[in-house]
């Protein structure tokens, strides 16, 4: 059975593909749309990394527009519109800066309805959201991994390729093409790829056995000339 993956991002895929397309507007207004173009990219690559020789019914809420950053109201109404659409996993490759009530309580809906959901967070830096959220998959970038192999960096913290599939190991990554919104496109891919539905828990448990490393890269300390 098909799986319906919810892409919470900014749109860019054809038509035909999609199980269902919204416009996001803010205050949470819901415009149903049949596609609409992408003006930044960001959700083409991601659903290029989903979709790939892989079927699922795409339910794309497009959250970004050419004028700038999105909101958690407007991210909160999107995943209410994806739980309402039947989703099985909502699909995050975003982080807000700040925690915000109705984007907590939207994500606690959609956990409650069985939901899985996964969310971009960065390797370093302050916490973002929803992945910050209890019950969220958390996904980054672990320069280890190639395409379609994963690390397992904590409880709740999958990291996998930050590269898009043809991007050479070491190539320069860009905040629009790579890195911790990627990775979560592999993460995502790879809970998809199996055909049986599950608990976050299970799902979790899923991706540390085919992790290929465990835990995070140990560096050896720069040699001090001693």
């Amino acid at each position: 059975m098909m799986w319906r993956v919810a892409l919470i991002d900014s749109c860019g895929v054809r038509a035909d593909a999609l199980a269902a397309a919204a416009f996001v507007a803010e205050g949470g207004r819901i415009e149903c749309r049949p596609g609409a173009v992408d003006p930044t990219g960001h959700g083409s690559r991601i659903a290029a990394v989903l979709t790939r020789e892989r079927p699922v019914g795409l339910l794309l809420g497009q959250v970004f527009t050419a004028a700038g950053p999105t909101s958690g109201a407007i991210v909160a109404a999107a995943i209410d519109w994806a739980v309402a659409g039947r989703a099985d996993l909502i699909h995050l490759s975003l982080g807000l800066a700040g925690d915000r009530a109705v984007l907590a309580a939207a994500v606690g809906r959609a956990i409650d309805a069985g939901c899985i959901l996964v969310a971009a967070t960065p390797a370093r830096g302050a916490a973002v959201y929803p992945a910050a959220y209890a019950g969220v998959i958390r996904a980054t970038g672990d320069a280890r991994c190639g395409p379609e192999e994963l690390s397992c960096l904590g409880p709740w913290l999958i990291g996998a390729c930050p590269r898009l599939e043809g991007a050479e190991r070491g190539a320069a990554i860009s905040a629009t093409s790579g890195g911790a919104s990627v990775a979560a496109a592999w993460v995502t891919r790879a809970i998809v790829g199996h055909p049986k539905r599950a608990a976050a828990p299970e799902i979790i448990a899923r991706l540390r056995a085919c992790a290929r490393f465990d835990g995070p890269e140990r560096r050896t300390p720069a040699a001090s000339g001693r």
